[in-house]
């Protein structure tokens, strides 16, 4: 656009320099053609589809595949027809007021639109919307990335909220195994009333697919199938409460796999800032892990990334890293917020990010330019879009790291992205006075104004709401630096991190008890496996005949012995005294084991073989798993 902008002035004559066109080098009479130089023409042809196309996903197909995606329908047909039912409302709404709009202008004289001119409206309608919602992730991503990279540098800190989520992420765990013990319940009960030959016993086995896999096998053995259904003598459920009820089978599920993952990342990151904790006091400055990483490390990382390596960057380094990129991000934030309160102001330039361009457009720098314009754009896209993975609307929307966010939260960020993008980038070009509408010049438009069309139609938008709306960005980042939103919701009832909340002292003692209880359990797991190991190792290649003279021996020397002692000495030898090969298999065999009080039954009498219980525990009666729920 600069080097156009330029070739014009230069081209014409004098009279029209100083009218139509600002000649932008007065002193040179030569434009430097850029090097990424594209022909006119190609970039509007190229915003069209990128803009037309967003456009597209965010107003009609991510919202159809929403509703695709939740659908408890058994084909795809189901599946299209329940999204098309719930999507009428949605579509039917844009389209009503769309409709009354096009009678309003049809009827009054006053108004004579064109189709570009409604084109432009439409296009505005969107964008503000648009810039509605950017202004208020961008204030709050502008104070909260600085600030957690800052706390990043505090292990307490850290550690601290580390416990914090571990005691409301047990709770949701809990929930959602209550819940998924619910829902399997109802699915077993489905799948006892409708038996092998019902018309409706292909929708139960896709039911049962989405299920568990230990789900399945209890429920498998329960299954009469040389049963025939009745139609006279049984009421069965209807396709529609199956539809429900695969819905539900879905979500609690995923919800379930979720927490599961999730707790144990969360465990993972507290036993690292435990070791961080530990490693700082370290005489010898060398990492020591409380346990090994079960995932095989790359020989390259191991040979270059040594424990006194690792020493140095958790525990001296890394600290000091994270404070220097807090300063540094936090300038950035104080540029944006500045030249988004004064970019309106042309004479004199106010906007940093207009003056850094304008310096390097007399010069005709085009490196700089790009570099300048990359970061921008790439620190404004962070501060929003990190903002949108923070959002979580109670588990209606929330995206959860490691593959673990479903398909309708996927979706619904996409259409968040595709509604931010194009407001995203008019925000950017009023930032650095490259658009007319900001500029008031009567220059030659960027190529993604162009596609966007005069703003005039609509004059309180282009020269009132563009200009003067992100100045709210202020109050929001003084309202983020105060986490008036944090406290409002923690008046409501949602538990949050805050250090000065009697609440919040509670849960981290909860976390802190329940990181123990783990930590433990995993110390026992790793000194039975290395215990059996050393068994193993011992007397692992030892035969039979060695084994059996130790039996014989600890046979005689005990007090109960058999009266034919000249017959062959059996497989299982019973005497008072523990034999070495009853010790070698119970060493061989134990397991730690934590004592859980809802495993054990009371009345073990009443429990059948392979029944599912009141109290959600199956529980099974073969060999190799009797001591299972135990």
């Amino acid at each position: 656009t600069i080097y156009n902008r330029c070739k014009l002035a230069v081209n014409s004559s004098p009279a029209e320099s100083n009218g139509s066109y600002v000649t932008l080098a007065p002193s040179k009479q030569k434009c430097f053609k850029p090097w990424s130089y594209i022909p006119n023409g190609i970039m509007p042809i190229f915003w069209r589809v990128v803009y037309w196309t967003s456009q597209f996903l965010t107003w009609i197909l991510l919202p159809f595949m929403q509703s695709y995606a939740r659908s408890g329908g058994f084909s795809i047909t189901g599946k299209i027809k329940t999204a098309l039912i719930e999507n009428a409302i949605y579509y039917g709404t844009y389209l009503l007021i769309f409709g009354a709009f096009l009678i309003y202008v049809a009827v009054n004289p006053n108004f004579n639109l064109q189709w570009n001119q409604l084109q432009t409206i439409g296009i505005a309608a969107a964008n503000t919307w648009g810039l509605f919602l950017l202004v208020l992730l961008l204030g709050y991503g502008l104070v909260e990335i600085p600030r957690s990279h800052w706390n990043g540098a505090k292990r307490g800190y850290l550690l601290m909220k580390t416990y914090f989520k571990a005691a409301k992420l047990m709770t949701e765990k809990a929930d959602a195994e209550e819940n998924l013990e619910d829902i399997m319940e109802e699915v077993r009960k489905v799948s006892e009333s409708i038996k092998y030959n019902h018309p409706l016993r292909k929708c139960v086995d896709t039911i049962l697919k989405k299920c568990p896999t230990e789900y399945q096998e209890r429920m498998g053995r329960n299954m009469d199938d040389y049963e025939d259904f009745d139609e006279r003598q049984n009421s069965y459920p209807s396709e529609k409460s199956l539809v429900k009820l695969h819905k539900q089978v879905i979500y609690s599920v995923q919800r379930h796999r979720r927490t599961q993952v999730q707790w144990q990342i969360l465990l993972e990151q507290a036993f690292y800032l435990e070791d961080v904790a530990k490693n700082e006091t370290s005489a010898t400055r060398q990492f020591v892990h409380t346990f090994h990483s079960q995932e095989p490390e790359n020989k390259v990382v191991q040979y270059f990334y040594t424990p006194t390596v690792e020493w140095y960057w958790e525990c001296l380094l890394r600290p000091w890293f994270y404070r220097v990129l807090a300063v540094v991000l936090a300038t950035f934030s104080v540029v944006v917020v500045w030249s988004e309160c004064t970019f309106f102001s042309t004479k004199p330039v106010l906007s940093l990010f207009a003056v850094f361009i304008q310096l390097a457009e007399k010069t005709y720098n085009y490196i700089y330019i790009e570099m300048a314009c990359f970061l921008t754009i790439f620190f404004l896209s962070i501060c929003v879009y990190s903002t949108v993975f923070r959002i979580r609307v109670f588990n209606y929307y929330y995206l959860a790291s490691h593959h673990q966010t479903d398909a309708y939260s996927l979706l619904f960020s996409g259409m968040l992205f595709c509604r931010l993008t194009p407001p995203l980038c008019l925000n950017f070009l009023g930032l650095t006075h490259m658009d007319a509408t900001i500029s008031h010049k009567n220059t030659q438009p960027t190529a993604y104004t162009s596609i966007m069309g005069s703003m005039k139609v609509l004059s309180f938008i282009a020269d009132g709401f563009y200009i003067y709306y992100p100045m709210l960005v202020v109050i929001l980042c003084i309202a983020t630096y105060f986490s008036l939103g944090t406290r409002c919701l923690n008046l409501l009832g949602f538990q949050q991190f805050m250090g000065d909340s009697e609440m919040t002292s509670d849960l981290i003692d909860e976390g802190k008890e329940l990181i123990r209880r783990e930590k433990r359990k995993r110390q026992r797991q790793e000194e039975g496996e290395n215990r059996r190991r050393e068994w193993k190792e011992r007397y692992g290649n030892r035969d039979d005949s060695t084994r059996n003279r130790v039996v014989h021996t600890d046979q005689k020397e005990s007090s109960f012995s058999e009266t034919n002692t000249n017959r062959p000495l059996s497989k299982y030898t019973r005497s008072n005294g523990r034999t070495e090969r009853d010790r070698i298999e119970l060493l061989q065999d134990a397991e730690p084991l934590d004592f859980n009080a809802d495993s054990i039954n009371d009345d073990p009498l009443e429990s059948d073989s392979g029944r599912y219980q009141p109290g959600g525990r199956y529980l099974s009666m073969s060999r190799s798993k009797i001591f299972d729920d135990v």
